[in-house]
């Protein structure tokens, strides 16, 4: 088992080790002493991984209710949030117990959220079943819902108790979710890590699950190592949002229903590549992006897609912070005015 220690202002560790989920009750005992809990899923991975879970936590003499919602981005709204808040009312949840996020990014960022508003606060484990979820959404704290204004704009810093990352549950992905998850893949490796970009380069989504071990490992001590640098987002990190700024508007675009994340982020960073930085490194990203099934522009009108950028949290004001990278491996915040970024993208 790989253990990695996340220094934030509340310290946790992200343990990644194949097969984890079934000891999954000790390792949660080892860290909370409360014997009560409530894990949130969707239908899809309650069906996949509930029943392992449960029989864990029952061996560690953990008891629990499961709060099931229906997959996908369309679910983190504040609909299911309030459905969430009302559940855990009913079942006498109180500030001593806690709640699993069992799922992906969906489900641990509503359920954070939940963990960080609920009685103003309890505690909450991750245990992340994507390789998005994985390598990005489960470790940092940022938690959120979507609302129609837009993506991620209602929600809370609230650092986990303790990540679960099981490589195994990844075998079960749909092709899909599995690209989905290599795009903040890339993206790690195109603002930080050249190796990394490397060997996603020298892969291809039929044959990745062969370094899979290594590439969530480097990934999480990546975001580690930022959000201990930055862990509420005022500088730093915003080096995490390459190819969010314009993917987050694609998505807003095709209302969140035929576009995932990872393929409006690997669009986005494309696209923004292409615009601001040599051709050469714009070509090699692009081929890395095609070998993992993604999309490396939309169909979207670049004039519709710019209002969106204006309901991102990387707005202030007039003015917008955007990321490039004029290498591989290293990345730059840029901020400019609204209209300058806007003439930037449209040219």
């Amino acid at each position: 088992m790989k253990s990695i220690r996340v220094g934030t202002s509340r310290p946790y560790d992200v343990h990644i080790e194949r097969g984890s989920l079934k000891n999954s009750g000790k390792l949660i005992s080892d860290i909370i002493n409360s014997k009560k809990a409530v894990i949130v899923t969707d239908d899809t991975v309650d069906i996949l991984y509930s029943n392992t879970l449960a029989e864990s936590l029952e061996k560690s003499g953990i008891s629990f209710d499961i709060f099931v919602f229906p997959h996908g981005e369309q679910s983190k709204n504040l609909h299911t949030l309030g459905d969430i808040f009302d559940f855990l009312c009913e079942k006498g949840i109180t500030r001593s117990d806690f709640l699993i996020a069992l799922g992906g990014g969906v489900v641990g960022d509503i359920t954070g959220f939940a963990a960080a508003s609920y009685l103003r606060g309890i505690d909450f484990v991750q245990i992340p079943t994507t390789l998005l979820s994985q390598v990005d959404s489960s470790v940092g704290g940022k938690t959120a819902v979507d609302i129609p204004g837009g993506k991620n704009l209602v929600g809370a810093f609230k650092q986990p108790a303790l990540v679960i990352c099981d490589s195994d549950t990844l075998k079960t992905l749909p092709e899909e979710e599995l690209a989905c998850g290599m795009a903040e893949v890339i993206k790690y490796g195109m603002i930080r890590d050249k190796n990394l970009f490397d060997l996603c380069e020298s892969h291809n989504i039929e044959n990745i699950h062969e370094v899979m071990d290594e590439i969530v490992s480097t990934c999480v001590d990546i975001k580690r190592q930022v959000v201990e640098n930055d862990e509420f987002d005022k500088g730093e990190r915003m080096i995490l949002n390459f190819g969010h700024t314009l993917g987050h508007a694609i998505e807003g675009w095709h209302n969140y229903t035929d576009y995932t994340h990872g393929m409006g982020v690997a669009a986005g960073m494309c696209m923004i590549t292409r615009r601001l930085c040599s051709s050469n490194m714009a070509e090699r990203l692009e081929k890395c992006v095609e070998a993992y099934r993604l999309p490396i522009s939309t169909e979207a009108p670049m004039s519709e897609l710019l209002p969106f950028c204006t309901k991102d949290k990387k707005c202030e004001s007039s003015s917008i912070n955007y990321i490039i990278c004029p290498e591989i491996g290293m990345s730059e915040i840029v901020k400019a005015a609204t209209t300058d970024f806007f003439r930037l993208m449209e040219g």
